[in-house]
């Protein structure tokens, strides 16, 4: 019996995030997550492309076990695509979302300060090696928290393009939720992506800071659950303004609401943990200046902000964790 040796696995996962990459950029994977049958002539006019060149590069996903044949000129992608995509955004993370980084690590040695306006992230690997990490690594966790709380009134600080939101208001058809992003292009996306799913007239989308909660806290009020994924912890320096945002929250909750935060803990020992908790860690206290807080300081921020109750909930990404308070 023939074995697969880690090295194998390296370059096995290094070769489909790659080809997941490049199908990305080309536009087609949202139409194949749907998983219904596409073919070369439809993926060729997503991407704008002619369909020939469109036609080899399916024969290399193909070749590649990501996508499988159904018919004359058609393709679905596998039962394990999800995973695939999973698994991948760990790579684009790390090596994409994060390149300016990786390639200047001794201009931030030397000059952080001048080194951090020089090199900057590009937006969009963020988003999209995070959504990826997120379908399996954070975002079951945060979905099932919420949908325990039955919520009329959900609200989601730094929402990005609301896909968190989106799905939880379909499956939530009595429910109106705001989502709440710093960025134009995110809030514009997030419109956009509203209307497609069908949810457009339920989600309310506001184009302002989380920090600005801390003195109008108009977003949040008569909220049933308020969720934050991966934002508070750029406020955590400022401590006054961290603990004012987490005091007006607990204020606007409805009696019996919640607020549950995902983050992340820094330099997790856990096996399963440590090393992707090392570069995460690493990465935002030495190019982000962000100190990512330990987990009893996070359940300390929320007494402080007058929760009685919080606990803490271990996600699948690596250190990766899901503070939930109630009022």
């Amino acid at each position: 019996m023939s074995s697969i040796s880690p090295s194998e696995t390296a370059a096995d996962l290094a070769a489909v995030a790659a080809l997941l990459e490049m199908a990305d950029r080309l536009g087609i994977v949202p139409l194949l997550e749907r998983g219904e049958p596409v073919t070369a002539a439809q993926l060729a006019a997503t991407a704008d492309v002619p369909e020939e060149g469109m036609g080899d590069f399916l024969s290399a996903l193909v070749a590649a076990a990501l996508l499988v044949p159904t018919g004359v000129k058609e393709f679905r992608i596998p039962d394990d695509f999800a995973d695939r995509i999973y698994q991948s955004g760990y790579l684009t993370w790390s090596l994409r979302a994060n390149q300016p980084y990786v390639e200047h690590p001794a201009e931030f040695l030397r000059d952080p300060v001048a080194a951090a306006a020089r090199y900057q992230r590009n937006g969009r690997e963020v988003a999209v090696s995070s959504r990826w990490i997120g379908s399996q690594g954070f975002y079951p966790a945060a979905t099932e928290a919420i949908l325990a709380a039955r919520p009329r009134r959900i609200v989601d600080l730094g929402a990005g393009a609301a896909g968190l939101l989106i799905d939880l208001l379909g499956r939530l058809p009595d429910s109106t939720g705001v989502a709440l992003d710093m960025s134009a292009g995110a809030c514009q996306e997030a419109a956009r992506a509203a209307r497609a799913a069908g949810v457009g007239d339920r989600l309310e989308v506001v184009e302002r800071p989380i920090q600005s909660i801390a003195d109008d806290p108009a977003p949040v009020a008569g909220a049933d659950v308020i969720h934050a994924g991966f934002v508070f912890h750029d406020i955590v320096q400022e401590g006054d303004v961290f603990d004012r945002v987490l005091r007006r929250c607990r204020e606007a909750l409805r009696p019996g609401g919640i607020m549950a935060i995902t983050d992340a803990v820094p330099y997790a020992s856990a096996e399963r943990e440590r090393r992707f908790s090392a570069l995460f860690t690493y990465l935002h206290a030495g190019f982000m200046n962000v100190t990512l807080p330990p987990e009893e300081d996070w359940l300390a921020r929320f007494r402080q902000a007058g929760f009685d109750q919080a606990r803490c909930v271990p996600h699948r990404f690596p250190a990766g964790r899901l503070f939930i308070a109630a009022r």
